[in-house]
């Protein structure tokens, strides 16, 4: 254990609280806490560089962190209606497909590393973005459905791109 995955630590325990503020209605302690954790993201990776406190589980934490994050979130934004479902239907799809491409490729003796990629990089930002949006928006009583119809379609245009690119490596990784 290092300062690095202590604060990712932190960070997926924040996780179960955010999701408290969101189905209780503090949706601008919600986006406190998120903006917390999306700091707490830039720290962790800031320090484990520069003072090179990189480490395997690092590594795996801090992808984990993320996703917990983000997961929770959407379907948390879903269930209390503010967001449309089908948002969070795409971006948990989307994890679980490639987790379970990965899992097959495992199963079938073909282990596959995943890189990140540029467009995936986007749709995490996109994601945040708009989840960040949706809970300044609520949370400080802002009217803005031009927003929120860009962000809606940002995000299922990025997240469907990123699944495809996945998609593809993997086919590519399991057809050679």
């Amino acid at each position: 254990m290092n300062l690095p995955n202590t604060i990712t630590l932190f960070r997926i325990a924040l996780v179960p609280v955010v999701v408290w503020a969101i189905a209780s209605g503090e949706t601008q302690l919600a986006f406190w806490l998120f903006l917390a954790a999306g700091l707490s993201d830039a720290l962790d990776g800031f320090i484990a560089k520069h003072f090179h406190m990189q480490s395997e589980l690092g590594a795996h934490l801090d992808p984990l962190a993320d996703k917990a994050l983000l997961v929770s979130i959407y379907v948390t934004l879903a269930v209390v209606g503010l967001i449309p479902r089908w948002v969070a239907i795409a971006v948990v799809s989307r994890d679980v497909m490639i987790v379970g491409a990965i899992i097959l490729a495992m199963v079938m003796e073909k282990p596959i590393v995943i890189r990140p990629l540029l467009v995936s990089k986007i749709n995490t930002a996109v994601q945040i973005s708009f989840a960040a949006a949706v809970l300044a928006l609520t949370g400080f009583g802002i009217a803005a459905p031009g927003l929120m119809g860009v962000g809606l379609v940002a995000v299922a245009v990025f997240t469907v791109v990123s699944a495809a690119a996945y998609l593809a490596e993997w086919v590519r990784h399991m057809a050679a």
